[in-house]
């Protein structure tokens, strides 16, 4: 079991400070899976690699019980477009 609190949020941590580290951190990612997927990785070994590596992170970081929240949380946010880039036509 993890010694940090089991009451932390993982979604109460965001601020506008975080908010532009994630978007730098959102870019080298980008670019880095951009590149795997160049030398010839396919996209679903990658994105269960991705998964596995941040919610390892998230309970490291945070503790089981607030990973495994934010875990629960994620059906209904993916239901409401959260994860959905907009199609742009032109």
């Amino acid at each position: 079991m993890s010694q940090h609190p089991e009451t932390l949020d993982i979604d109460d941590k965001a601020d506008q400070a975080h908010e532009d580290e994630r978007h730098a951190a959102l870019a080298y990612l980008d670019e880095a899976w951009n590149e795997a997927v160049y030398d010839g990785l396919d996209e679903d070994c990658l994105a269960q690699a991705a998964l596995f590596t941040a919610i390892r992170s998230m309970v490291a970081t945070y503790g089981e019980e607030a990973a495994a929240g934010f875990a629960e949380r994620l059906a209904e946010r993916i239901r409401a477009g959260e994860y959905t880039i907009p199609y742009n036509r032109q």
